[in-house]
């Protein structure tokens, strides 16, 4: 079975685009878009190998950031990035537990590959 993707508030522009370079660019993986809070435990609860969180997310009260710490501190061991470009921002998202991620211009670069699947153990 492929690995389980879930794009948590990205909006109409880039969500369409990380899901299809993800879904090019790494076999058998299944990449959802995730906009609510209900459909965040949901899917998380279903079993997800990897969350991108978007910075700002879209359908959602509180910021990446907020959503990162509650998802480390509910659901331990589930892998989990930022995406923005701020490296502000990518060293708050560590510091709460999550791996290091990449930046919205890395969108469709061979980096962005590479560091998805590199946490996803590919």
């Amino acid at each position: 079975m492929g690995k389980r993707i879930l794009l948590v508030g990205h909006c109409n522009i880039d969500g369409p685009r990380l899901q299809e370079v993800i879904s090019s660019e790494i076999p058998g993986s299944q990449v959802e878009r995730v906009n609510s809070d209900a459909d965040l435990d949901r899917t998380v609860g279903e079993g997800a190998d990897l969350l991108l969180v978007n910075r700002e997310p879209v359908g959602f009260d509180e910021s990446g950031l907020d959503l990162i710490r509650k998802v480390c501190g509910q659901n331990p061991g589930t892998k989990v990035m930022l995406v923005s470009d701020y490296p502000e921002a990518q060293d708050e998202a560590v510091g709460a537990g999550a791996l290091p991620g990449f930046g919205k211009s890395q969108i469709g670069s061979p980096e962005l590959v590479e560091t998805v699947g590199r946490a996803l153990g590919a």
